[in-house]
């Protein structure tokens, strides 16, 4: 007898989320984004690092992981609160690493060489971009979720694209963030982004004094020897 669609099996369902919100692909890059600190930190020198080398990839995972699991398993996005408790909780834990790590970079100065600096030196600077990438991406108008909500206009931070009041509807990605704090790690000040609130312009003077810092050590020391 022919299968009626009664008793044909039935096929699986593509993936979509029960409510509308911020591109899925955006928060599992920005989740691989984060995990990537993690392990730029686990192959920093033990001079340089707090802890034991895999705390903070553990640590990351547990506060980084449970948002991206549960859109991919329940298919809909963790409640705000609990969301934003994790993202707070996930930017203390790298900012404390960051700067402890920096800290430790500036004790092992004068026994060091330039080149037994080079490698943790720009092992910190990436993930100097790659903390406050993560930063911009869930300060700018109270994180992914409210930047949806809110039809991605500028709060926080005005990409070229949102300069007309984004009548497009645009909408940022984790990229795009990365892109900012790269420019700002680099060129010390705004590019094509502006910060227009006070918070995103003490995160980008924070970040550039972090920057500078590292890049001194390195400069520093380098003449020295020379």
């Amino acid at each position: 007898m022919a299968n009626t669609p009664a008793n044909q099996p039935a096929s699986k369902a593509p993936f979509h989320l029960k409510e509308p919100g911020p591109s899925v692909t955006q928060i599992l890059i920005a989740t691989a984004g984060t995990l990537l600190i993690g392990v730029l930190y686990y192959v920093l020198p033990d001079s340089i690092r707090l802890g034991p080398p895999w705390l903070l990839l553990v640590l990351l995972a547990l506060l980084a992981i449970p948002p991206a699991v549960w859109v991919l398993v329940r298919r809909q996005r963790m409640p705000y609160r609990t969301a934003r408790t994790l993202a707070i909780a996930l930017l203390v834990v790298l900012t404390v690493a960051l700067i402890g790590s920096v800290e430790q970079l500036l004790r092992f100065l004068p026994n060091a060489t330039a080149a037994q600096l080079l490698r943790p030196g720009a092992l910190l600077w990436i993930s100097n971009i790659l903390v406050f990438a993560v930063w911009y991406w869930e300060t700018d108008g109270g994180g992914p979720g409210k930047r949806h909500h809110r039809g991605h206009r500028a709060v926080d931070f005005q990409f070229p694209q949102q300069a007309d009041g984004n009548t497009t509807h645009w909408a940022s990605g984790f990229v795009d963030y990365l892109f900012l704090a790269f420019c700002t790690a680099t060129a010390f000040s705004p590019t094509d982004t502006m910060p227009l609130t006070h918070r995103a312009k003490l995160l980008m003077m924070i970040q550039s004094v972090i920057s500078l810092l590292i890049l001194g050590v390195l400069i520093a020391r380098t003449v020295n020897i020379i």
